[in-house]
């Protein structure tokens, strides 16, 4: 697990080459405002040998926090980030590794049938009830939960991960209700709070792609306060004091998806900001909680030349459409770290490159919106 002062080793070791606030707190330490996500990419051979030398090349460039999840690119993604992990020639305890658990996960590739697997490797052996399952393919029980974080440390190789997502949890509001899914988070909390005083993780949070950022009346909300609230709670209920370790959210964020800073759709956790209501970020930076942003480039859309409004793109320091977008989304006042994918050892140094350039500062950011 990574420790402060492992991490604050690597930033002095790297920092230098980068540009103001590239490192950022994070964690028990601090970790680059630059992550390396690895969502994209067919579930080959091929592909697990790019993104592993990716990783590699990124853990030595200066870029220390690397995100995955149990169900990418069919499961394969978390055993290429561990084998990065374990093999690098920098120290675990200085690399923030993230992994989400909620979307069931398929075995090396997509089968014939996805709904006879899910039946038999999850349903028949009781891993996951039928009742617990939204959109034939997620579930947040904590039984579930606890198989999927059993599973995503055997297939990393390694002890423990430093942050534990709840995977869109709002996938469950397709088939209960809004009280009901509260229900299930705060039962999902209790287990990783458990799983925290293990030691088998350092924090968690929730991953979500919807939740956050759309409106308040929205089918697909759900309350950042209400779920801090749970968190509270759970670690009330498991002890040994009443701390807890909801550390971080992650949600998208780039110029063309801006909501989470845009859209006040969230009840301020201090009351003190006009009408209640403040934004995602907003929220999160008062309740000093860390932020990810996924989508930073777009999947890649805003790589391209002339793909971010002229009068934006003016602002914004960077040589490529991509460390311009990728600068942007750094420069949200909140943001602690941009996620990026990359298996092509170009895009990977032109991504870790970004770093290089200053960041927006907070006026300067609020100006874009103007």
């Amino acid at each position: 697990m990574a420790t402060r002062e492992a991490l604050w080793d690597y930033r002095d070791e790297f920092g230098d080459a980068f540009g103001r606030t590239y490192f950022r707190r994070f964690g028990p330490g601090v970790a680059s405002s630059i992550g390396l996500g690895t969502y994209l990419g067919d579930p080959t051979p091929a592909v697990d040998d790019a993104s592993r030398e990716a990783i590699d090349l990124a853990l030595r460039s200066g870029v220390n926090h690397v995100d995955t999840a149990v169900n990418y690119r069919c499961g394969r993604a978390e055993r290429v980030v561990g084998e990065a992990v374990r093999n690098a020639p920098i120290d675990r305890d200085a690399v923030v590794v993230a992994t989400k658990g909620g979307f069931l996960p398929f075995d090396g590739e997509r089968p014939n049938d996805p709904a006879k697997f899910v039946r038999e490797r999850f349903v028949e052996p009781g891993i996951v009830a039928p009742d617990e399952l939204a959109n034939g393919a997620h579930a947040i029980a904590p039984d579930y939960l606890e198989w999927s974080l059993d599973r995503s440390l055997d297939r990393l190789g390694l002890d423990a991960v430093d942050c534990y997502y709840v995977h869109n949890p709002e996938t469950q509001l397709a088939t209960r209700s809004r009280e009901a899914v509260y229900d299930q988070i705060e039962a999902a909390f209790e287990l990783l709070e458990r799983r925290r005083a293990a030691g088998d993780i350092g924090a968690y949070g929730v991953a979500t792609w919807d939740a956050f950022r759309v409106a308040e009346d929205d089918e697909r909300s759900l309350s950042l306060a209400e779920v801090l609230s749970l968190a509270e709670a759970a670690g009330e209920v498991v002890g040994p004091d009443d701390d807890h370790g909801f550390e971080a959210i992650q949600l998208p964020f780039n110029v063309a998806m801006a909501d989470a800073f845009t859209r006040r759709n969230q009840r301020s956790p201090d009351g003190d900001a006009d009408d209640g209501r403040v934004s995602a970020l907003e929220f999160a930076h008062e309740a000093g909680l860390s932020v990810v942003t996924s989508a930073s480039i777009g999947q890649g859309e805003l790589a391209v030349e002339g793909s971010i409004p002229a009068e934006v793109d003016a602002t914004l320091a960077g040589e490529t459409s991509a460390q311009r977008a990728l600068n942007f989304a750094r420069s949200a006042p909140g943001v602690t770290s941009s996620l990026v994918g990359a298996s092509d050892l170009d895009h990977l140094r032109e991504n870790v490159a970004a770093g290089t350039f200053d960041p927006l500062g907070a006026s300067a950011f609020d100006a874009v919106f103007e």
